[in-house]
């Protein structure tokens, strides 16, 4: 399984384009808490500088020690997870999340946008130190990356307020998402095939490179409904003023994983370590509250967990 990304939305009228920019457009317009502060492209913790966690960042390989940065290859059109704030900068909960992490090892984040497949192969081959995008830890990915998990999330259907969409009977429907999610990758072409094996009409899915794209294609009419991780459809719903409802229940739930180089030695203990040091001084439990996703925390902080049942 694999978390996100091929088509665009096509030119459109100039009307058209007006009821665009009044849909949602989180590079554009933000739409973070009011509560939130900016993060620059470069940056620690949006809050104090916590004490550094002197054995975790022991831990951090020399070549970052060095640089005294991460440098994160992450998907910035994916909110309230990850995106850009008017002025192009990095924000959203992840991005506080490892902003605070790296606090914790004595480090800041350089933050390089990515589209979405391209940053796991960045990882591996040593473009990036870490990935940041709401990834699903898979047992395939595992077998190229390690992940160390610090949330978990489910699928959540939305459709056009007023219109009603069962997501285990939406055959025959238009549905959109993100390319290279689970979502298109896995989730909707499983659907796909138990309504062909039933003899009914094959789901059409729509894959648009952004989330805000497949977002407008319901308000505008082109799909019935879309689906993507929980927060963000839920955050979506919230952003797009009534336009879109709730289609079914969050099922399905996966581990959220930072993906590290299986080359980078101990890279995973110290984010391990630093992430438990931000759940025991509460900076972990703010970040989530401040964004609305406290739904997703977890406990325990595991490494390559897939399968392990925690995120079920």
């Amino acid at each position: 399984m694999y978390r996100r990304r091929i088509l665009s939305i096509t030119a459109v009228s100039a009307l058209t384009a007006a009821l665009l920019a009044g849909c949602v457009n989180n590079s554009e317009s933000g739409g973070a808490p009011t509560s939130s502060s900016s993060s620059s492209s470069s940056s620690g913790s949006s809050s104090s500088a916590p004490a550094v966690d002197k054995d975790a960042a022991a831990l951090v390989p020399e070549k970052i020690k060095t640089a005294g940065h991460f440098v994160v290859g992450s998907d910035l059109t994916y909110a309230p997870n990850e995106y850009k704030d008017a002025n192009g900068n990095a924000i959203g909960w992840e991005i506080d999340f490892l902003n605070a992490v790296a606090a914790k090892l004595g480090l800041t984040v350089t933050y390089q946008a990515a589209t979405f497949d391209t940053i796991i192969p960045g990882i591996t081959g040593g473009k990036y130190d870490i990935g940041l995008s709401s990834f699903f830890d898979t047992a395939e990915r595992e077998k190229v990356v390690d992940m160390v998990n610090y949330y978990t999330a489910g699928i959540q259907w939305a459709a056009k307020a007023g219109k009603t969409i069962d997501p285990n009977s939406a055959c025959g429907l238009t549905i959109a998402a993100q390319n290279g999610t689970t979502e298109i990758l896995d989730d909707l072409p499983a659907k796909t095939k138990a309504c062909t094996d039933a003899g009914k009409p094959a789901i059409k899915v729509l894959g648009y490179d952004t989330q805000d794209d497949a977002t407008n294609a319901v308000i505008l009419g082109r799909a019935d409904g879309l689906t993507a991780d929980a927060p963000v459809t839920n955050y979506a719903i919230k952003q797009t003023g009534g336009k879109l409802t709730q289609a079914g229940p969050e099922y399905e739930k996966f581990l959220y994983g930072l993906p590290v180089a299986k080359s980078s030695g101990s890279l995973k203990d110290a984010l391990q370590k630093a992430i438990v040091d931000i759940q025991k001084d509460g900076e972990y439990d703010a970040i989530m509250s401040k964004w609305g996703v406290e739904s997703g925390k977890i406990t325990d902080i595991t490494i390559n967990g897939a399968g392990s049942g925690a995120g079920s």
